[in-house]
């Protein structure tokens, strides 16, 4: 079994699912009492989230790439941001550690040709939704066109992320908020829904959403465990 090196902490209310899913998903797969092989780096997320309102990202890659070379370190094989929105720093991460990071759109891409689906709606952080870094891999790599939400709604979800998902607070009128952004996406042509954020599982489950939903929390821990065992 390869280890898995985690990078944590964006937020740890995520990394902690993280850590469960690929724990259950060897057990599943190995029996007995068999367990991931994996290390865990865990950021501090209070000044990680000032420098992302800051858009500071220099200084964020910095850190990003010091927690994987902490971990190649400590002898992790391959890396897992347990973010999408720092998934900015993976190209640096590969390059400045020599070590592979596991893309969670490349994930996330995969699931969505296994049910030929073309064009996707995303939801995450408004740095997921407005930047390219996450649309362009699944366009440009995989040949799926993204939609995203509208300026307000995109305001609206990604104040729910940090103010209340990402601080463990679960609230029903914000999941009926979501569930409308995700209705309209659906009505302009979304085949599917991309929660490309890792805490938005904490508040949309499929059974919420009339359309496909790829879950990229549990696609990515999946993908890991596959690669760990597998290669």
């Amino acid at each position: 079994m390869k280890t898995i090196g985690l990078i944590g902490g964006l937020s740890w209310e995520s990394s902690l699912e993280y850590y469960r899913i690929v724990n259950e998903i060897v057990k599943q797969r190995l029996g007995g009492l068999h367990s991931a092989q994996c290390l865990m780096f865990s950021l501090d997320f209070g000044p990680v989230e000032a420098l992302m309102r800051q858009e500071n990202w220099q200084e964020l890659n910095i850190r990003l790439v010091d927690a994987a070379q902490r971990l190649k370190q400590g002898g992790a094989d391959f890396i897992l941001i347990c973010s999408n929105t720092m998934h900015r720093s993976a190209d640096s991460i590969e390059e400045q550690t020599g070590v592979p990071v596991l893309h969670i759109a490349d994930a996330a891409a995969q699931k969505i040709k296994d049910q030929k689906i073309k064009k996707v709606g995303l939801l995450g952080t408004k740095f997921a939704m407005e930047g390219d870094f996450y649309r362009n891999r699944l366009k440009d790599k995989h040949g799926i066109e993204v939609i995203i939400p509208e300026e307000t709604e995109r305001e609206l979800v990604n104040h729910v992320i940090f103010q209340e998902l990402c601080l463990g607070i679960i609230r029903q009128d914000s999941k009926e908020q979501f569930q409308k952004i995700i209705s309209a996406l659906l009505l302009r042509g979304a085949e599917g829904i991309v929660l490309g954020c890792t805490e938005i599982p904490l508040l949309i489950k499929e059974d919420d959403v009339a359309a496909p939903v790829f879950d990229t929390m549990t696609i990515h821990a999946r993908a890991a465990v596959d690669y760990a065992l597998n290669g």
